[in-house]
């Protein structure tokens, strides 16, 4: 028997279509309060020996997910936890994977997250901010802008993220240029290639999308040699996580007008500080790391999770599994 961890918010609404597994599962349900319970009666969370777990977007952000992370990591013989985020680098899945057990995660956010980075190159290409001011001040004023069409898109990390923003970059007519460690050639990209050609890509981009994992590998990538080698006006989004970009390198960068624009949803420190430099950059446009945050994304992550759920009770293998290699830095 099967022993699964869950948060009772997320259990709600998963309720049914677990039931359908009972012959081979049996739910551990922790309320907002931290208790757990097992069959309506309550267990302490040493005694729970947990074998899953789901992670769910309703733990995120609870107060009780803490006790959650710690029954997981306190249950010997646990086996495999669904994420609802797109990365891995939060250190307590790097404990979990260190166990010996399995991690998935999520590419829910990913539409979102895609249709985020369009927009915001769309509005750094077409001057938004400009717009904006002279119509605040009543300014009747033509502003030229770019276009997408024969644009360069270098797209670093080549993930269900990367392609959803390639998939609506070339519908723009742009020319992608996909990263990824993986160097087979990709139906979405025009051209593939290792970050080790980084430093010849730079200055061919019109726009740089980060979308790569936070590794020991990628943490400053975008250091100051990196703005060094980007093209003049050309923009800069980083959706992948904070410490992908050395922030105080990329600051003195702005000010020498490349990149022109940078696009930044996620921060080295979260929330943003109200005394960063950032927040007021007129070259800048910030958003509170929120941008696969739609209405469909939980739908999404409930789905995987069920069909994730199916797929290990069958034996069978699971979709968007972590390599345990990029988890715990030996990739």
């Amino acid at each position: 028997m099967t022993r699964l961890l869950i948060y009772e918010p997320s259990y709600r609404r998963v309720e049914r279509e677990l039931a359908a597994h009972a012959a081979d599962l049996e739910v551990v349900v922790m309320n907002r309060s931290g208790v757990f319970t097992l069959a309506g009666a309550p267990v302490a969370a040493e005694d729970a020996r947990l074998d899953i777990a789901w992670a769910s977007g309703d733990l995120y952000l609870a107060p009780a997910a803490r006790g959650f992370m710690g029954a997981v990591l306190g249950s010997p013989d646990f086996k495999w936890v669904q994420s609802a985020a797109a990365g891995f680098d939060n250190p307590v899945f790097v404990r979990v994977v260190a166990k010996g057990a399995r991690l998935t995660i999520s590419h829910g956010q990913a539409v979102g997250m895609a249709d985020y980075v369009l927009a915001g190159v769309l509005d750094a290409f077409q001057r938004g901010p400009e717009r904006r001011a002279a119509q605040a001040a009543a300014e009747w004023r033509e502003f030229p802008f770019r276009e997408i069409l024969d644009s360069t898109w270098l797209i670093i990390g080549f993930g269900a993220i990367g392609q959803g923003v390639a998939v609506r970059a070339r519908a723009f007519g742009a020319h992608i240029i996909g990263v990824r460690r993986i160097q087979a050639a990709d139906p979405l990209a025009d051209e593939m290639a290792p970050r080790e050609a980084l430093g010849e890509l730079l200055p061919r981009a019109d726009v740089v999308v980060l979308c790569a994992p936070l590794s020991p590998a990628t943490r400053h990538m975008a250091d100051a040699a990196f703005f060094a080698a980007m093209k003049a006006g050309s923009v800069l989004v980083n959706v992948g996580r904070g410490a992908l970009v050395d922030e105080p390198a990329l600051i003195e960068a702005l000010g020498r007008g490349v990149p022109a624009h940078a696009v930044l949803d996620v921060f080295e420190t979260e929330p943003l500080p109200a005394a960063s430099l950032l927040w007021g950059h007129p070259r800048v446009s910030v958003t509170a790391h929120s941008s696969g945050v739609t209405g469909a994304q939980d739908e999404r992550n409930r789905l995987l999770f069920l069909d994730n759920l199916a797929r290990y009770l069958a034996g069978r293998p699971l979709l968007n599994e972590a390599d345990s290699r990029d988890v715990l830095g030996e990739g």
